[in-house]
This record gives structure tokens, sequence and C-alpha cells, in this order.
């Protein structure tokens, strides 16, 4: 079975293409979580118990456990864990946009695969295809590589024209049909610009996009899923965080985001 195969399976399993970003800001936790001995975990152990049933991934943002020193990357090693002792069908992706000289990345996998246990990680190919080739060889692991991200200021250089066509879509076939030989890459494309959703979806056929940009960046669901299902009705891990983990309720949230999703598979 296939890195992918294993989201497809629990997508299949729970009906749902739904990712929960667990970007637990310190800043923004509850009070009642700040008295726990490890308030990140503490948090995300509620958030998932709420929400399991809906999603078939979850995918932690490095940086708020980084932020946090050696209590932050307790915190994230407990969480995953948790996941894997609990929920081990769910797909797990480490949003650390890593990408780096060989040795670096080299450790970078050791850190983010062998110790932590991630499923997957998200990659940026600026450096070219040395660079990722660690994680690329990873057959056992997902490689997403960002190719049009969902910031107000990703077309600065996403946008730049390379023998005639745009970058992103450069990085698009590049990883299709160049760095995919083992099956084991995704690449992220923004659901706030659908139409170049639609169009790397043309290129890559069916290959995996992780999406951000549902929920506070303000993509559309409807056009995310119309642009970017794949023919097997999945090739899509639509995340949304902030929209989840603090509204009022999140295990609604999950499930309807869920459901919304589905009305246009």
């Amino acid at each position: 079975m296939s890195i992918i195969d294993k989201f497809n399976q629990r997508a299949e399993a729970v009906n749902s293409l739904l990712c929960v970003g667990l970007d637990s800001n310190v800043n923004r936790l509850p009070e009642a979580f700040l008295a726990e001995e490890h308030p990140q975990f503490a948090f995300n152990k509620h958030i998932i118990e709420l929400t399991h049933a809906y999603v078939a991934a979850y995918k932690p943002n490095i940086a708020f456990y980084e932020a946090q020193g050696e209590k932050g990357w307790h915190a994230l090693r407990l969480t995953m864990q948790y996941l894997r002792d609990n929920y081990p069908d769910i797909f797990t992706i480490c949003d650390a946009k890593r990408g780096d000289i060989g040795s670096t990345s080299e450790a970078y996998v050791q850190a983010i695969f062998d110790n932590l246990g991630f499923d997957a990680v998200t990659l940026q190919p600026y450096l070219g295809y040395d660079a990722l080739e660690p994680f690329l060889k990873r057959e056992d692991k997902g490689c997403i590589v960002l190719c049009r991200t969902s910031n107000s200021g990703s077309g600065e250089f996403q946008d730049l024209e390379v023998n005639g066509k745009p970058l992103w879509m450069t990085v698009a076939e590049t990883i299709a049909s160049d760095w995919n030989a083992l099956d084991n890459c995704m690449l992220v494309v923004g659901a706030t610009y659908p139409a170049e959703m639609k169009q790397v979806r043309d290129c890559i056929g069916d290959m995996t996009l992780l999406v951000p940009g549902i929920g506070a960046q303000g993509g559309n669901v409807e056009q995310t899923v119309t642009a970017g299902i794949n023919q097997h009705g999945k090739g899509l891990i639509i995340n949304s965080s902030r929209g989840i983990i603090f509204s009022e309720d999140p295990a609604k949230a999950a499930a309807e985001l869920r459901d919304a999703i589905n009305l246009y598979r």
C-alpha cells in the first residue's frame, strides 16, 4: 500500500476529504488548557476527540510548537503518539515547508518521519531535486510540494513566466513527470486560486492536492471541489485550521465542512 493509499482508505472509511490543522497557538488556547502540564497537547487531544469522526487527516503546523521550545516539541511528540495509539488510520501531515541541501534534509527526514512519525511533510522546491531527494526516496512517506500557495503575495515569484508559463505550472509539471517516480508526491495548491487549481489538475492527472485557504483565508468550497477533484472523487486534502479548532463548536464546524465538501464531490 502506498502512503497516498492510506489517505484514500481513510477518506473512504469516513466519507471525508477534510483535514484539520492543529495550529495550536498558545496565545489563543482557552484558559482551561493553560493550567495543564502540556497545554498544546491537552488542547490537541480535545480537538481530536471532538473531530476525528469527520476527518481524514490532521496537519499540525510545526511553527506553533517550535515557538514553545522544548515544551512545544514534547507536545507535538505527545500528539503524534496519541494519534498513532488511538487513530492509526488517520493521515498525518507535518506542515514544515522544509527543503535544504542534502545533509540538512537528511536531518529533517530523521526528525519528521523517523522521530515524530508523520506520514507526510510539506516541502518547498526552490533548491531543486537534490535538496528534496532525501524526502523523495522515502517510498513509505508523502512529499507535499508547494506549488500555488494560498497567501495573497504568492504571485510575487510563483506567477513569473518560465518558458512561457507561470512558475507554479512548471513546478506542477516537474513534480508530476520527474519527481514522482515512487508515487509518493502531492502538491500544495491554495483554495484561493481555483482557476489555477483547475489548470494544475488538468496537468497532473489524479495526483493528490493539499488545499489550504478554506475558512479564515476565504477559499470557496464549491469552487475548490469543482476545480480540484479527480476522476475518482478524491485527490483533495482540504484543510481548515483556525475555522475549526478555535470555533465555538469544533465538532459541528468539522461536520459541516465535511458535508459541504461532499455536496460538490
